[in-house]
């Protein structure tokens, strides 16, 4: 059934939407700061948090909505795009890769797709469990969020200048978050091979389409 313009207009004002939105602003406002270290850390760092709080809201609130789904994927990657472009040539990759998984899952699994890997390998159930509430799950996507931002802070003198980091904390906290980071891509390989799979199951043999 199609929506009215009065009820598309009161999904896009649920609160955790327009959550979505100032996290849109934080992110742009944190790419014109780039170069400007307490600045950029600040807004990145508090669009990050507000990445944890739409989805508890929305469930609180009742306002749970295909769009808020979908909304909150373009954000994170929108985010996590930005920041890997920014700090190295090849970080383009990583946010084609992360658009690319993306559109797979959101064309075949919906705005349930976090709970939509029962029949997936064990490791890829583990690491997707309730939602990613779980402490691997934890893990994983405190590599997807932190690792980027870490990155920036070891870059920049961050992590020594202003955490008073060891070095050898500095390359411990890297490889856990790296670690964290390869888990998920894990979890993205098998989302691009299974919606290959999709997408051939249902391709005819040409000798049949003639």
């Amino acid at each position: 059934m199609k929506l009215s313009g009065v009820t598309t207009l009161k999904v896009l004002l649920y609160w955790p939407n327009i959550i979505g939105y100032i996290r849109i602003g934080l992110v742009f406002a944190a790419w014109a700061a780039y170069e400007t270290p307490a600045v950029f850390v600040c807004l990145y760092s508090v669009s990050i948090t507000l990445d944890g709080v739409d989805g508890w809201l929305a469930r609180k609130l009742g306002q749970c909505s295909r769009f808020g789904a979908w909304l909150d994927v373009v954000v994170d990657n929108l985010g996590r795009g930005m920041l890997w472009s920014l700090l190295f040539k090849w970080g383009w990759l990583v946010s084609a890769l992360e658009w690319c998984v993306f559109v797979c899952n959101h064309n075949t699994r919906g705005d349930h797709w976090k709970n939509s890997f029962t029949t997936s390998p064990r490791f890829v159930r583990a690491i997707m469990a309730n939602g990613f509430r779980t402490p691997l799950g934890t893990w994983v996507v405190s590599g997807l969020h932190c690792l980027p931002l870490w990155l920036y802070g070891s870059q920049r003198g961050l992590l020594a200048h202003w955490l008073y980091l060891h070095p050898w904390t500095q390359a411990l906290g890297t490889l856990l978050l790296a670690t964290g980071r390869l888990l998920a891509l894990s979890v993205e390989i098998w989302c691009i091979w299974t919606h290959v799979g999709y997408l051939t199951n249902d391709e005819e043999p040409e000798e049949k389409k003639k």
